[in-house]
């Protein structure tokens, strides 16, 4: 396993670990910044401070209820749905690949697209916030089309890696491909 570190489009560190299982077969993990207390303490200290102003001009002791459970549940929404601790590809060249989500809450979301959907891994830049940004995504193949494309899902969108880290991903996903490419040409080749 090898593991180095990268930054995102904000400057912050994360880390990407990949496994090579064989020579079509890696895994690449993104692991992204964890969540800071500082920060959760801040916005828990703001919503109790404002409800307990709100307290003192109103003399309403529901108000503090309230402040207290909204920020439990508005924790727990943002730990199960939102913040992502880590992102991973799983690339095997004659099956498909796989995107896992991995929550801070301990869920996880997978998606898994098969390889005879997938046309291509490309690296697309975007305008975001008034400067480019470069992203991974998997262009899947038309079905009614051959060279056309359906749509396009992008990968690490949580993380949002440099362009460094993308291109270090990118390259070995279009080893596998172009190995996987390779095999189905020959058994094209070989059927009459």
């Amino acid at each position: 396993m090898e593991e180095k570190g990268f930054s995102d489009i904000d400057g912050a560190t994360i880390l990407l670990k990949q496994h090579s299982y064989s020579q079509t077969c890696k895994e690449f993990n993104v692991i992204c910044p964890k969540l800071s207390l500082r920060s959760l303490t801040t916005a828990t200290c703001a919503v109790w401070v404002a409800a307990y102003a709100i307290f003192a001009y109103t003399e309403n002791s529901m108000v503090l209820s309230a402040a207290i459970f909204c920020t439990l549940i508005g924790l727990l929404f943002f730990l199960h749905f939102v913040k992502i601790d880590q992102e991973s590809l799983l690339v095997i060249g004659s099956l498909g690949i796989q995107m896992t989500l991995s929550f801070a809450s301990g869920k996880e979301s997978t998606e898994f697209i098969e390889m005879h959907r997938v046309k291509d891994v490309v690296i697309n830049e975007a305008i975001f916030m008034q400067k480019v940004i470069y992203y991974l995504c998997i262009l899947l193949k038309d079905p009614t089309d051959p060279k056309g494309i359906s749509s396009i899902v992008p990968v690490f969108q949580s993380a949002k890696p440099n362009l460094d880290c993308l291109v270090e991903v990118y390259k070995s996903c279009q080893d596998i491909l172009s190995k996987e490419k390779k095999s189905i040409d020959l058994l094209d080749v070989e059927q009459p």
